[in-house]
């Protein structure tokens, strides 16, 4: 059999047994079942990496026929290139780390069945999306990564706040794939398939092709580019689609690590590098990416600096990496967006994890401000977490320091007024990132123990079956951005290794920018590592200060910038009047009085004037049966 088909259906199968045998095999087996099978998929995953990176193997196998009906043929099928080879490592090795984690952080659960079960059923569907080789299969896994997201957030569903917010970011999501269904329908009206080969090579022949819609005329190509992004920012959760993405934190620690490192939230990032065939010939789509992504990257980082939440904090902190990743994408250094991607895996799935293990000392207590001077007591999250943040921060020589400086580089040498913008943004950004993250870090570990309910003597560190993951983290996290830097980025990795996996309609500019502009984003993440110590550990005055001399600034982040308040009062609310007058006004007051109501009381009359023939005297009854006999035949007679 070949690795591909291993690689993709194992996690299946291991979600199929645990969930519908789990109660036979017991928590143990199955938790053992699902980790060893999507850890065989991981280990398959490098050796195909391995060959498309040695040998430059590509595949294309079709498992089946899916749909064969007139001229619209699609079948199910396996693609293996260059970039469906990097998203393989990284959805498998993060998805097996979980689950292993998992084993340790859901040890209490009574559902831990239902809970392994649903993490490699996520698995499958993601892998499913980045093999697919058409765009009905990738919308397939889409809606598969999407349904299973909705699980695991509400997994805890006996919390409201956890059934909220699942049910907000399945509703949140629709939006984003309604637009991103639209584009695949215009796909097909355009070119007549969904294959992705078929399509990409109809694209050039198709740029003067327009549509109108109420007499507006718009170019095709324009409208597919922004419809298709409109899924992407739904899923990777970019700036007016994010607001699903910290109430997702209501689940289980395991699943953030799944959802906001290397799978669901990276999909959308996945999608515009896999389409980049028809965004190099879209100008328009690429400004608007570059925008959402540096408007989503500053937000972020400005929301994640009033929050007390650990868990908020590090999602934010996603939120805004993932705007990086599109404005990467967006002044046309795909690669560098993948890079970023990669190595995001590591040092966000590590600093996810490492909060969890935090969590999990502090008996699921998450206010950072409740915590406190326990780096003694937590000795190995400590130096991991510290690690994490230093890649996530950009730390010279460290993962996020080579894929992060890359994106702000070339976005300078994109040489248009976009993308000199989203280059003073990113390095603006990366100074909050720095402070925000050295903020948790500190106000977690060091300072005083500010906890009330827990005892500090009782505090001792996770165990080695939730530290082991974290430890391969880290690893990656200070090695993979040396180590795979000149692969992804290099001057030769378009044509070595990406090779047409990923296409480019003008060769990247490899120049370098100025001096001073390379040495300026690291020299102000070092200086902002004191300067964070100094105010929110050693001096917390000033930050009190700050905050209190700039209380409405404060509320405006604190309030994820009203966001959730304006839909609210735009979409929310209105539609909540819309449905109570429709409900009181037409549903009770007419479709319910003549439709079910109103049969019902009829009948009710009718039996009620029935009734009184029944009085015991045998005349009464001749007469019914006389009356009816009659009517009988009468009606035989006239026919």
């Amino acid at each position: 059999m070949e690795f591909e088909y291993l690689i993709i259906f194992l996690p299946l199968i291991g979600s199929i047994i645990s969930g519908f045998f789990g109660k036979f095999l017991g928590s143990r087996n199955s938790e053992i079942l699902t980790s060893l099978f999507v850890s065989i998929s991981s280990i398959l995953s490098f050796l195909i990496f391995y060959k498309v990176f040695n040998e430059s193997y590509t595949n294309n196998l079709d498992v089946l026929t899916w749909i064969n009906s007139g001229t619209f043929n699609v079948n199910w099928s396996i693609k293996i290139d260059a970039l469906s080879s990097v998203m393989l490592v990284v959805v498998t090795l993060v998805s097996s780390i979980v689950h292993i984690y998992s084993i340790g952080y859901m040890s209490h659960d009574p559902h831990k069945q239902r809970f392994m079960s649903y993490l490699s059923l996520f698995t499958f569907s993601m892998l499913m999306l980045v093999t697919s080789d058409n765009f009905l299969q990738l919308f397939f896994g889409w809606e598969g990564v999407g349904l299973c997201s909705y699980f695991l957030i509400g997994f805890w569903f006996k919390k409201e706040s956890a059934n909220a917010a699942a049910i907000k970011a399945f509703v949140v999501n629709r939006v984003g794939d309604f637009g991103f269904a639209l584009g695949i329908f215009l796909i097909f009206y355009l070119f007549g398939t969904v294959n992705y080969t078929e399509v990409f090579e109809l694209i050039p022949q198709s740029l003067e092709k327009e549509l109108s819609f109420l007499g507006i005329n718009f170019n095709a190509i324009n409208l597919v580019c922004i419809l298709l992004f409109i899924g992407a920012m739904g899923k990777s959760a970019q700036i007016f689609l994010h607001t699903w993405l910290p109430d997702a934190m209501e689940g289980p620690t395991p699943v953030s690590a799944l959802i906001h490192a290397a799978t669901m939230v990276t999909a959308g990032v996945f999608l515009v590098v896999r389409c980049s065939p028809i965004y190099e010939y879209s100008p328009l789509a690429l400004n608007i990416i570059t925008i959402v992504g540096m408007s989503t990257a500053f937000f972020a980082a400005t929301v994640a600096l009033a929050q007390d939440d650990i868990k908020k904090i590090i999602a934010y902190s996603t939120c805004s990496q993932l705007g990086y990743m599109f404005f990467a994408a967006g002044v046309g250094a795909y690669n560098v967006a993948m890079f970023h991607l990669f190595t995001h895996a590591f040092f966000k799935a590590l600093l996810f994890l490492g909060s969890g293990s935090v969590i999990h000392s502090f008996k699921d207590e998450q206010n950072i401000n409740l915590m406190g001077g326990v780096w003694k007591k937590l000795p190995y999250t400590w130096v991991l977490m510290i690690i994490g943040t230093l890649a996530l921060t950009g730390f010279p020589f460290l993962s996020g320091f080579y894929s992060k400086d890359a994106i702000i580089e070339f976005a300078y040498l994109r040489g248009n007024t976009a993308g000199y913008f989203a280059a003073g943004i990113g390095i603006f950004t990366a100074l909050l990132t720095s402070i925000y993250s050295w903020r948790l870090l500190f106000k977690t570990f060091h300072g005083n123990y500010n906890n009330k309910k827990l005892n500090i003597s009782s505090m001792h560190e996770s165990p080695m079956v939730m530290i082991i993951p974290l430890i391969i983290l880290a690893i990656g996290a200070i090695f993979s951005g040396f180590l795979f830097k000149d692969l992804f980025i290099g001057i030769e990795s378009s044509s070595n290794f990406w090779k047409n996996s990923i296409f480019f309609l003008e060769p990247l500019s490899h120049d370098h920018p100025p001096s001073w502009f390379i040495f300026l984003t690291p020299i102000l993440v070092i200086l902002s590592i004191p300067i964070a110590y100094y105010i929110f550990i050693k001096n917390i005055k000033i930050s009190n200060n700050i905050v209190n001399g700039n209380l409405p600034l404060y509320n405006f982040l604190k309030n994820k910038w009203y966001f959730d308040e304006l839909y609210d009062y735009l979409f929310v609310n209105p539609s909540k009047k819309i449905g109570l007058y429709f409900w009181k006004k037409i549903d009770s007051r007419f479709i319910d009085r003549f439709g079910p109501d109103g049969i019902s009381a009829l009948i009710k009359n009718i039996s009620l004037l029935a009734v009184k023939f029944q009085n015991g005297f045998i005349y009464h009854y001749a007469f019914v049966m006389l009356l009816g006999f009659s009517a009988l035949l009468t009606f035989l007679i006239l026919k």
